[in-house]
């Protein structure tokens, strides 16, 4: 989404610079808190370089059900659009780079540009496919063929994510997690 976008404007000067003045650069450790659960989004953010994952506390219980990496924006979208507490913390994992856009120059970014607009809707609807696979996995999947599928479909979290909020995002413990890994 982003990416298009950017080579497109890297194009025309005028536009380029313009955009480049909206956006924030940061580079931020791993452990960072974006956003707290509670809090109401004003930034959506870009990856750059890193990862990202979004949680919320359940009784004490720190429960992952998503990870942002290269290329892909994160926001509390609720939040963001509709001026309501986040119902989740975002966090990175690692050090990472992203910039940072203001939901008022997001909405400039949206006039302005058109393609912005789709591709960020675009985004939302591949979000709520993300949410809706997790959420009938989470209901018709043991926790062993929800494995398998993150190893078939996402190789990148088994590659990057500590495996503590890997065995949170399959809804299971750790130790569960290593026995699953180890029954290969």
């Amino acid at each position: 989404m982003f990416n298009k976008l950017i080579d497109n404007l890297k194009r025309e000067e005028p536009n380029w610079t313009n955009f480049q003045n909206l956006l924030v650069e940061g580079e931020i450790p791993s452990r960072t808190i974006l956003l707290s659960e509670g809090e109401i989004a004003t930034r959506v953010h870009y990856i750059k370089k890193g990862c990202i994952r979004e949680w919320f506390n359940k009784d004490g219980k720190d429960i992952t059900f998503q990870f942002f990496f290269e290329g892909q924006p994160v926001a509390s979208l609720d939040s963001f659009i509709n001026n309501q507490p986040s119902k989740f913390t975002i966090e990175s994992i690692e050090p990472s780079t992203i910039f940072s856009l203001s939901k008022e120059n997001f909405e400039q970014l949206c006039r302005l540009y058109p393609e912005f607009k789709e591709a960020f809707q675009d985004f939302i609807f591949k979000r709520f496919r993300n949410y809706s696979q997790l959420f009938l996995s989470r209901i018709k999947d043991s926790p062993r063929e929800r494995y398998k599928d993150l190893i078939t479909n996402h190789p990148e979290i088994i590659k990057r994510v500590p495996q503590h909020y890997i065995a949170s995002y399959l809804g299971i413990t750790p130790i569960s997690l290593s026995r699953i890994r180890n029954r290969k």
